[in-house]
């Protein structure tokens, strides 16, 4: 059954978020009367393997733990129940977490959110949801050494063990999730190149911004220029800015409903 409305759609919002990651957009889109292109250059998929299993278990004894993004946590669950396969999927009956004294990090709400359903109640969280915010949290600004658990995926939020290992932590990485490159579905290529109607692209990751116009046929490519960008975070409204667009605005964050602001009423009618 078709989840777009029955109507043509009086606007569009343009995704890059992994494959089954796109229903809070959608449900945006849907109560302005617009639709959903969904781009999507990649799956995520839990890293369980050896290595990953053990950097998870060094990164969790460090006295700070910062997790990147709901997938983290969902990786978190994965593994530490495949560690004790006869648990309950609730989080109680995974070893204690936090332990005594121990400070967690979410980059962002929904982050900080799906830490909570696992079990950890005081995950700090910035009010700006990306990286940049969550570096400036006073808590994180110096270490003298300690260590620092980051959970997180290959490739992603490069600028923070960078910037924290400047600040003096050692940081204990572990990849516990990976996103797969996907070939973008030939269906939603031609929805783009059909465009009949104003679009925003929500842009929250720079990778996938990267990997979706390597992917985009000419034509694609110069529908998708010409749409409104909503880039959660300065330092994306650059680099798109960088690849080719012109009309972008900096929301409040990556959230859905942060990227989506205001433009259903400018746009939906």
């Amino acid at each position: 059954m078709s989840r777009e409305p029955l109507r043509p759609p009086r606007w569009y919002v343009i995704s890059l978020r992994p494959s089954d990651e796109h229903e809070d957009l959608r449900h945006i889109v849907s109560q302005y009367g617009g639709a959903l292109i969904a781009l999507s250059p990649w799956s995520i998929r839990t890293r369980n393997t050896q290595d990953a299993r053990d950097a998870l278990a060094a990164a969790l004894q460090a006295p700070h733990v910062v997790v990147t993004s709901p997938n983290a946590v969902r990786a978190l669950r994965d593994l530490l129940a495949h560690q004790h396969p006869h648990a309950h999927t609730h989080a109680h009956a995974w070893p204690a977490l936090p332990l005594p004294g121990q400070a967690w990090y979410a980059v962002g709400a929904a982050t900080a959110a799906a830490l909570r359903e696992f079990g950890i109640a005081e995950a700090i969280a910035p009010e700006r949801m990306d990286s940049e915010g969550l570096l400036a949290l006073p808590q994180l600004q110096r270490f003298d050494g300690a260590a620092l658990g980051l959970l997180t995926a290959p490739g992603g939020r490069g600028v923070l063990a960078p910037a924290l290992q400047a600040r003096g932590a050692r940081v204990l990485r572990a990849d516990i999730y990976v996103r797969e490159p996907a070939t973008l579905a030939l269906g939603e290529v031609a929805r783009l190149i059909a465009l009949d109607a104003p679009a925003v692209l929500a842009l929250s990751s720079a990778e996938a911004l990267q990997r979706v116009l390597a992917q985009l046929p000419a034509a694609a490519l110069e529908r998708l220029r010409g749409v409104r960008v909503s880039a959660a975070s300065p330092r994306l409204a650059g680099l798109a800015r960088e690849m080719g667009f012109s009309d972008i605005g900096v929301a409040a964050g990556p959230g859905a409903a942060q990227l989506l602001a205001g433009y259903g009423d400018a746009l939906g009618g």
